[in-house]
């Protein structure tokens, strides 16, 4: 039959004894560590002492409510080793001997885990850099690609804080401020005079410095009612890897049907164009 727990080291086990000669004031110290004060057996001359009311242990500390002199006999005997208890010394638990996904939340204190306490070069991804610009004017659409160029900085608003540094945007064409895998989002805000079939919003983007873009296309439509004009309210958004920030570039371009789509760059601050740019993560 299987034995089962903690294997015996030899067919028996010896009490050890540990004299503590010279001994003096209030605390002792031991030559092994112990869970408690009944893992050892005390003696002051000879005479026993009560655990836990005569001394408490911690590790290999004891520390007596009565104090000793040097010309004491005192001597302890460790009754935990016969038992086999186990408290490991302080420091002594190496990674090895943890299990995988033993450490849980709820065995970490909340806070404890700060950016101060992350390894150098560990991953650890807050949104670092947030931007939003609004759109600064009106512009009506021609059935040809405008790329829009005048953005007012929506930072320092009632309803805007930046997060990070910002991008740099030079007459609509935007440079990022570092790498990152970002979603960029376009908010369409517009009024239409007349049925537009198709709104156009094109994401330019290039890799070497503006040289040359690539662009995608996306569509909406926008459809008149009959009044003297019609809102109509789209966000489009679009995911990139941002491997290098100095030779990224960025702008929009719009168009539509006809020319009786405009994207709202006046009035109130919550029915404007705006462009958003959000680093979820490092670049991939």
């Amino acid at each position: 039959m299987a034995y089962i727990g903690n294997q015996a080291d030899t067919a028996f086990t010896s009490l050890i004894k540990q004299d503590l000669t010279g001994a003096s004031g209030t605390s002792l110290t031991l030559t092994h560590a112990v869970a408690n004060a009944n893992d050892i057996a005390l003696y002051i001359n000879n005479v026993r002492q009560e655990p836990v009311s005569a001394y408490s242990t911690n590790g290999t500390a004891v520390s007596l409510t009565g104090s000793v002199v040097s010309s004491d006999d005192i001597y302890v005997i460790y009754l935990a080793r016969a038992v086999q208890t186990t408290v490991p010394p302080d420091g002594s638990v190496s990674t090895a001997k943890i299990a995988s996904s033993a450490v849980s939340s709820a065995k970490i204190a909340d806070g404890s885990v700060t950016t101060a306490k992350l390894q150098s070069g560990a991953t650890f991804n807050p949104i670092t850099n947030l931007q939003f610009f609004r759109l600064d004017g009106d512009v009506s659409t021609t059935t040809t690609l405008t790329t829009l160029t005048s953005y007012a900085d929506g930072h320092d608003t009632d309803l805007f804080k930046r997060i990070g540094t910002a991008w740099s945007n030079s007459s609509g064409v935007f440079t990022p401020s570092a790498s990152g895998l970002y979603e960029i989002t376009f908010i369409a805000d517009l009024h239409t005079t007349a049925n537009s079939v198709y709104v156009e919003v094109t994401f330019q983007r290039s890799t070497d410095s503006g040289s040359n873009y690539t662009n995608e296309y996306m569509y909406s439509s926008a459809l008149f009612s009959g009044s003297t004009y019609t809102n109509h309210h789209y966000n489009f958004i679009r995911y990139y890897n941002i491997a290098d920030a100095s030779t990224f570039r960025f702008k929009v371009g719009v168009s539509a049907q006809n020319t009786n789509v405009t994207f709202r760059g006046s009035g109130g601050i919550n029915r404007k164009c705006a462009l958003i740019f959000k680093r979820l993560a490092d670049a991939q």
